[in-house]
C-alpha cells in the first residue's frame, strides 16, 4: 500500500510540475504581449503628438488669414464682424410641451337648467 501511495504522490508532483511549467511559459507568452501592446501604445501617442502639432501649425491664425486673402476671389471668404452672428432674440424655440391629461374630468349637465324650466 505504501508503494502505491509514494507512486501516487510521485505522479501528482510530476503533474504539478508540468502544470506550473505551462503556466510558467503562458506568463512568459502574455507579459510579452504587454510589452508589445505597451510599445504599440507609446507609438501611436507620439503619432498623435506629431499630429497635434501639425494641426496646431497648419490651423495658425496668420496663416489662415494669408491663406484666406490668396484665395478671396475663389472662396470669398471674409472676417468675421460681430454684425455676422444673429442676436438671442432671433432664436425661436419650439413651443413647451403641455403635461399629458392624467386625470379627465367629467362635467355633466345635472346642475345646468333644464330646457323645460324657465329663467
Amino acid at each position: 500500500m505504501r508503494g502505491v501511495l509514494y507512486v501516487v504522490t510521485a505522479l501528482v508532483v510530476i503533474a504539478l510540475g508540468f502544470w506550473a511549467y505551462q503556466q510558467n511559459y503562458r506568463t512568459q507568452d502574455v507579459i510579452g504581449e504587454v510589452r508589445s501592446l505597451h510599445a504599440d501604445i507609446g507609438d501611436a501617442h507620439a503619432r498623435l503628438r506629431v499630429l497635434r502639432a501639425e494641426w496646431a501649425y497648419l490651423n495658425r491664425p496668420d496663416r489662415l488669414r494669408d491663406l484666406a486673402d490668396l484665395n478671396f476671389e475663389r472662396l470669398g471668404l471674409l472676417p468675421l464682424q460681430p454684425q455676422n452672428f444673429g442676436s438671442i432674440e432671433q432664436i425661436t424655440y419650439p413651443p413647451a410641451a403641455l403635461d399629458p391629461i392624467v386625470r379627465s374630468i367629467e362635467l355633466s349637465s345635472s346642475n345646468a337648467p333644464d330646457a323645460e324650466e324657465p329663467l
